[in-house]
């Protein structure tokens, strides 16, 4: 298997690649968050094997930074995890009593998290109407109380 973490942020993406007795099988790069820059990570991913099913991707839920990333990864076949930032908080706190906080530090941490946690489960299309609900009913929420705000 290969597991890739991604500490997801506005402008940039930290990526992770290990391999099954995690290795890096890449040192932790950054990538832009745009077309070139997920071009950039399909190709080294590729590069170590052509096998999607043997691929698992992970990604903190990050709003709405990390949906074009989401969105492409899922075009590409790649199952893919989308975990509370919580979540892989606490998990990057379990495995070291130093307070390491850097984006790189997280992307390995989602990538270990994903070769140990057997419980995660993969997004799926149902996540991504769950989500579009959300995004509607945030924005009726706002309309509705316009008025309310223009008044006061």
């Amino acid at each position: 298997m290969i597991y890739v973490g991604i500490d997801v942020a506005k402008d940039k993406h930290d990526c992770c690649i290990l391999g099954s007795e995690a290795d890096n099988l890449y040192p932790v790069f950054t990538i832009p968050n745009n077309k070139a820059g997920f071009d950039e990570l399909y190709e080294k991913i590729f590069s170590v094997t052509d096998d999607r099913t043997e691929i698992k991707v992970g990604l903190e839920a990050t709003g709405h930074y990390s949906l074009n990333l989401l969105g492409s990864l899922i075009d590409k076949g790649l199952t893919t995890c989308v975990i509370n930032p919580l979540h892989t908080n606490l998990y990057r706190k379990g495995l070291s009593l130093r307070k390491t906080k850097t984006d790189k530090v997280d992307a390995g941490s989602i990538a270990m998290m994903l070769m140990t946690d057997k419980t995660l489960k993969p997004y799926s299309d149902t996540s991504y109407h769950s989500e579009e609900l959300k995004s509607l009913t945030r924005y009726r929420f706002g309309r509705v109380n316009l008025p309310t705000e223009i008044k006061g």
